[in-house]
């Protein structure tokens, strides 16, 4: 762009020396020559600098001042896909994630000594009772899930999914009818609900307000030792801080989890499992 500027000077200059008389054809000729090396090297200069000017600014343009995108961010079409009841893309396989879910709660159910709960707290050996112990270990499940993102919340799906499914199938070998069986899964949900509510409560609070919902929940305010209470105070809150402890994908694509014994004599070690394999199926 400069190059035009400085042969159109130099054309100008020539052009002007040419119309003048031979006796101050020097002297003009020497003038104007300084004038356009003044005007030529103002020019070329201006030309640079907006020159450099347009190529220092452009890698400015690429740069993005606001923070990256965290991985639990969605776009626009999985928030409206989800609003309206389905799930967007995971970073894991969704098969996967149910696996995991079904053997989440399976270490919920099977890996729990209910004999032992029912003689340290005293509660009847009756399906009310197991419902009870099973959802007090999946609702410290569903706690720890629901910190890994969308895809621990929908595995927390899952788990109670497979929750309801077990309680039905249980109370048909029992041998409840139909009619009853109804009346009881409905009053179970609410007692369920009401219990997630509560326990979250207590986990946030301290060992009083989770106290007060065991005691409302679990025991069905009919607890008059307190020392079930603290006892299952402790159980809890040492529970809870031993699964923090787990890693998450681990969790996420296996799903297991060891619960450590009701009663112990050093609560406040923290034994750290080992990593559990799984392979590309998630099995």
């Amino acid at each position: 762009m400069y190059r035009r500027l400085l042969h159109s000077a130099a054309r100008n200059v020539l052009s002007a020396s040419a119309s003048r008389s031979p006796v101050g054809k020097v002297l003009e000729q020497n003038v104007c020559l300084s004038q356009a090396m003044v005007a030529l090297r103002v020019t070329a200069a201006s030309c640079q600098t907006q020159h450099r000017s347009i190529h220092s600014t452009r890698p400015l343009n690429h740069v993005k001042e606001t923070p990256q995108a965290t991985e639990e961010e969605v776009g626009a079409f999985t928030k409206l896909i989800e609003a309206m009841g389905f799930t967007g893309p995971l970073k894991y396989n969704k098969w996967k994630i149910k696996i995991a879910a079904l053997r989440m709660y399976t270490c919920c159910v099977e890996r729990i000594n209910y004999d032992e709960f029912f003689e340290k707290c005293s509660l009847p050996d009756t399906l009310n009772s197991w419902f009870l112990v099973a959802q007090l270990h999946v609702w410290m499940c569903l706690v720890r899930m629901r910190q890994e993102g969308r895809e621990g919340k929908y595995m927390c799906r899952y788990i109670v999914h497979s929750m309801w499914e077990d309680v039905e199938q249980r109370s048909k070998i029992m041998g409840i009818d139909a009619v009853q069986r109804k009346e009881s899964l409905r009053v179970m949900t609410e007692t369920f609900y009401a219990a997630m509510f509560g326990y979250d409560e207590g986990i946030l609070s301290d060992d009083c307000v989770l106290a007060a919902a065991l005691w409302r929940n679990f025991f069905n305010r009919q607890c008059e030792d307190p020392r079930q209470l603290e006892l299952l105070v402790e159980y809890v809150r040492k529970q809870m801080q031993f699964i923090d402890s787990l890693d998450g994908e681990d969790l996420l694509l296996t799903g297991e989890v060891k619960w450590r014994p009701l009663v112990e004599e050093n609560a406040q070690s923290i034994l750290k499992v080992s990593s559990p394999t799984y392979n590309d199926a998630g099995l």
